[in-house]
Order: C-alpha cells, then structure tokens, then sequence
C-alpha cells in the first residue's frame, strides 16, 4: 500500500508576518498631514471664538440677567456655546476629510482606538500601565501652588470651593447646576477630541517628532479665556504624547 506524505509548506518569516500587523496598526495612514497654516487656522478657529464668549459676551449677556451671580449664568451658558462650537468643527473636518461619520472612519480619524504593544500587536493590557504615570504626575502637578487663581466667578473651581457663595448661586437652579455638568463633562471630552485627536496626527509633517511639544504648547494657549490656569497645563503631563505604535509613518499630504 502507497503512503502519501503530504508536505508542508516553509513557514513564512516572521518578517513578513509582522508586516500585515504593522500596516493595521498604522495609525497615520487614516489622517492627511497639515500645513503649517492649516493647523494655526484650526487652532485659531477654535480659540477665537472660545475668548469672545469668555471676554465680550460673557460681560454683555450677565448685564441682561437679574438676580444672583449674573456673570457666572452668563460663563455657563458661553463656556457651553464653545464647547459645543468646538466638538462641531471636529466632527466637520472629520467628515470633510472622511467623506463620512461612521464610526470606524471617527475611530481611526480621531485615534480613538485602544493602545496597541507595537511587538505583540496586542491592544490594551499592559500597555494601559504608561498612563499611570501621567496621572501620578498629574495629579502632584495640581496639588502644588504653582497655578494661580482667577477671578470670582470666572474661576469656576475656586467659586465652587467658596461654598457659601456656590451655595446661594445653586440652591434650587437646577438648569443652571445641569449647565455646570455639562461644563464639566464636555470640556475634558471635546478638547482631548479636538487637541489630540484632530491636530496631534495630522502636525508630524510640520512639526516632526517634536508634534507632541508643539501640540501641548497650542493646547496652553487655547486656554485664553481662563488665562491662569496656563501654568499647569504647559505641564509633560498635560502635553502627554498618544504614541503610535512603531512602524508607524506619517503618510504625507494627500
């Protein structure tokens, strides 16, 4: 009786097998490169508008409401207005550039997906551990008196802190209580979407492997409207770079 051996083919390189891993975990290839104008026109669209409600509206539109605290209802409803404005010019830029706001398109256009180990290609896990030293330093960063207060009631945490003052402002204005929520929610959410989202993929063409500091240096200037809360933000911890995995490439302007 005829045996038959079958043979199997050579195993591929590992090479050529981290190659297809590499490409996917790519995270420049979804985004385009920006000039250098288009990221200060970006940037500017966001802060300049943000500044106008904090420093002209703000004023005119407290003027108009009676009661306590008018200045702090007027900030709400303006700190608000920007944050939505900004969370908006995201979203457009990412369907003008996607052609599309599905969320895999947002997913890969905003670096939303998890942190990847570049030589397991595993996602999460372990890789997850780097955040905690951002956050200790963070953290210490807070704690010390290097971040000068601002004025009642445009500094919103110090006013809350003023309990008495918060208090008397809060008591039974749940709408207003609701606002603040939304201050609370929305600014963390829209300005990493925006920060290290929109702009920090798109500024290695211009900015090289130094995208991360420039990037951290636009983010304290965004901070206009509350100009004394700049100190800790030109922080590492808050100019903390999302680091492609390696292999990754900045694809050019397209």
């Amino acid at each position: 009786m005829t045996r038959t051996v079958e043979t199997l083919d050579a195993a591929p390189p590992a090479t050529l097998m981290r190659e297809p891993l590499l490409r996917e975990v790519d995270r420049y290839e979804p985004v385009r490169q920006y000039s250098l104008a288009q990221i200060a026109g970006l940037w500017a669209a966001a802060v300049v508008p943000m500044s106008l409600l904090a420093w002209v509206v703000a004023p005119w539109l407290g003027d108009q409401f009676a009661g306590p605290e008018p200045l702090a209802k007027a900030l709400l409803i303006c700190f608000n207005a920007g944050l939505i404005w900004i969370l908006g010019l995201t979203l457009v830029v990412v369907r003008r550039e996607q052609r599309s706001l599905e969320w895999p398109r947002v997913r890969d256009a905003l670096w939303l997906r998890p942190p990847r180990d570049p030589n397991t290609g595993r996602a999460g896990g372990k890789v997850w551990w780097w955040l905690l030293p951002f956050a200790i330093l963070a953290a210490v960063l807070e704690a010390l008196p290097i971040n000068p207060g601002g004025p009642l009631p445009r500094d919103f945490p110090n006013f809350i802190v003023d309990t008495d003052r918060a208090e008397r402002f809060f008591h039974g204005a749940w709408g207003w209580f609701a606002l603040a929520a939304m201050v609370a929610i929305l600014a963390p959410v829209v300005e990493e979407l925006f920060f290290r989202g929109l702009l920090l993929p798109r500024m290695r063409a211009v900015f090289g492997r130094g995208d991360w500091v420039a990037n951290g240096a636009m983010f304290t200037a965004y901070h206009l409207h509350e100009p004394w809360v700049m100190p800790p933000r030109c922080s590492p911890a808050s100019s903390r770079r999302p680091t492609p995995p390696s292999g990754s490439r900045a694809s050019g302007s397209r």
